[in-house]
């Protein structure tokens, strides 16, 4: 099964070296979703008892950038980023980008993005998976108009 990124770049079909075991069975069984998910609500739920805040990216980024007790924070993101290399490199993923991307528009978008996190109150990640578990209609509202204008967006650029 091919999987498309939001570029809308088809990517290759996975293969797997003989010398490394896969972990499951394909991204499309119930078992790798139902694992991350709960990996997901347990880290956010750990995150809130330890800090006493709502686990977002954007938050965890400000806290880093702007506060003294930085030291939670970098770790959760050193984190993000050795476990997202680790799961890539276990399970052989590969992403192709293309070449063409003017950097220019990439730091257009990165402060777009960020200024739509602060317009919002937050990021995708803290609305979607703390706002909603908590019930909040903020966090609700929020989720609904980041999936609305994500469906737009797909439909008028295919």
């Amino acid at each position: 099964m091919s999987i498309y990124l939001y570029t809308c770049i088809k990517l290759p079909k996975r293969s797997y070296p003989s010398n490394i075991k896969r972990i499951g069975n394909k991204m499309d069984s119930i078992l790798n979703p139902l694992v991350g998910g709960l990996l997901i609500g347990l880290t956010a739920t750990a995150y809130l008892l330890i800090k006493g805040k709502i686990l977002g990216i954007s938050g965890i980024l400000t806290q880093l950038l702007f506060t003294r007790k930085r030291w939670i924070p970098l770790l959760f993101l050193i984190g993000l980023i050795i476990g997202g290399g680790a799961y890539g490199t276990l399970t052989n993923q590969t992403v192709a980008f293309p070449d063409d991307r003017s950097p220019l528009l990439l730091i257009i978008s990165g402060l777009l993005v960020g200024y739509g996190t602060r317009l919002g109150g937050g990021c995708t990640s803290g609305h979607g998976v703390c706002g909603i578990s908590r019930l909040s209609p903020r966090s609700i509202v929020a989720t609904l108009t980041f999936m609305l204008t994500a469906i737009i967006t797909v439909a008028l650029t295919k």
